[in-house]
C-alpha cells in the first residue's frame, strides 16, 4: 500500500498566491490553535516556528494551546467543541486517523466531526539500530529476525502511535517476529536506543540526524516513497525488499466540524500567504517538515484515504490500546 500523494505547490505558485489574494482584515481577536501534542515534540516546534508569519498573513495574533493525552484526543475534543466561527483551529497529526482504529471509542468521529483546512508539511522517518545489533539494512535485519525468532526488539514511543506503526507496518510485511517494548514518549526510547537497551525503532529522521552521523545510531533506512535529500545515500526501506512500504509524519490544519467553506478558504490562504515567506518556509524546513499545502477538499479526500489505510494497518499489526 502507497502512502496516498498530498497535494503539492510550488514556491512560485504560493507567492503568486499571496500577492493576487486580497488583504486579511486586521483584527484584535487572537487565533486560537490547539495542539493535541505535547511541547516540544516536532509538530509543536513547527507550529510555533512560522506562528509569527501566521499571525501577519491572518491580520491577527496567533495564541497556542498544547493539550495533550490520551494520543490526541484530549486537544481534539476540544477543537471538535470550538465555535464555528473560524476563531478557534487545531493541528493534527498522523494519530488523529490512527486512533479511531487502535482505541476502542472515541468521543467525535475523526472525519465527520473535524472540518479539514489543509496539509501543512510532513517530515520522513527513518528506521535506526543500535550499531551493536549485526545489521546494516533492512535484509540483514530481517534475516537476524528469520535465523532468531522472537529474540529481537524494537522500541516505540507509546502503543498504537505512528512510530509504533511505522515498525510494525513493516514486521508484519516481512512476516517475522519481534518483541515491541512501547515507552511513554521519546525521551527514555532514545535513551535506550542509544545505550542499546532497545535494538531498533522507527523515529523521526530530523531529530535522529546527528546520532546517525555521530555513528551512535545506525540509519538502515528511510520510510517515504523517495529518497530524502537531507541523507539521499539512505536507500527507503521500499527499495530493499518492501515496495508497498511508504510512511511520513504529517500535520494538517482543521477546525471544528461544520465550519464553513468560507471559513476553510480563508483560513487555507492565510497559511498559503504565511509560509510563500522566506522566513516561515526556512524555519518549517529547519524543524524537518517539507511544505506540503492542499485544498480543504484535498485534504479531507487525504485524510479519509489515510484513515482506511491505518485501519489496515492496525488490524494487521493486531494493535489495540486498553
Amino acid at each position: 500500500m502507497h502512502s496516498p500523494t498530498i497535494p503539492r505547490r510550488s514556491i512560485l505558485a504560493l507567492a503568486a498566491a499571496s500577492l493576487m489574494a486580497p488583504a486579511m482584515a486586521q483584527s484584535d481577536k487572537p487565533l486560537r490553535i490547539t495542539l493535541p501534542l505535547s511541547a516540544g515534540s516536532g509538530a509543536d516546534g513547527a507550529i510555533r516556528a512560522i506562528s509569527a508569519s501566521l499571525g501577519k498573513a491572518m491580520g491577527q495574533p496567533v495564541v497556542i494551546e498544547n493539550l495533550p493525552g490520551a494520543g490526541g484526543i484530549t486537544g481534539t475534543l476540544q477543537i471538535v467543541r470550538a465555535p464555528k466561527d473560524g476563531s478557534h483551529i487545531g493541528v493534527v497529526s498522523n494519530n488523529h486517523v490512527v486512533n479511531p482504529s487502535v482505541y476502542p471509542s472515541i468521543p467525535f468521529d475523526a472525519l465527520n466531526d473535524i472540518a479539514p483546512i489543509t496539509i501543512i508539511g510532513a517530515t520522513p522517518f527513518v528506521l535506526v539500530a543500535n550499531p551493536h545489533l549485526p545489521a546494516r539494512n533492512i535484509q540483514e535485519l530481517v534475516a537476524l529476525a528469520k535465523a532468531k525468532p522472537g529474540t529481537l526488539n524494537y522500541g516505540s514511543s507509546g502503543n498504537g502511535t505512528i512510530l509504533h506503526l511505522g515498525a510494525a507496518m513493516l514486521v508484519d510485511q516481512a512476516k517475522v517476529d519481534i518483541k515491541h517494548i512501547p515507552y511513554k514518549g521519546m525521551g527514555m526510547l532514545m535513551n535506550d536506543l542509544l545505550s542499546g537497551q532497545v535494538q531498533w525503532a522507527v523515529v523521526a529522521l530530523a531529530p535522529a540526524a546527528p546520532h546517525i552521523k555521530s555513528g551512535m545510531l545506525r540509519a538502515l533506512g528511510v520510510t517515504t516513497a523517495q529518497r530524502v535529500s537531507s541523507m539521499p545515500e539512505l536507500p527507503t526501506i521500499a527499495e530493499q525488499g518492501f515496495p508497498e512500504y511508504a510512511l511520513e509524519g504529517w500535520i494538517a490544519a482543521v477546525g471544528p466540524g461544520g465550519l464553513s467553506l468560507t471559513e476553510r478558504n480563508r483560513l487555507h490562504r492565510g497559511f498559503q500567504q504565511a509560509l510563500a515567506q522566506p522566513e516561515a518556509r526556512n524555519a518549517l524546513v529547519a524543524q524537518g517538515y517539507e511544505i506540503k499545502l492542499s485544498t480543504p477538499e484535498a485534504t479531507a479526500a487525504f485524510m479519509r484515504s489515510e484513515l482506511q489505510r491505518m485501519a489496515e494497518v492496525v488490524k494487521n499489526a493486531r494493535v489495540k490500546v486498553d
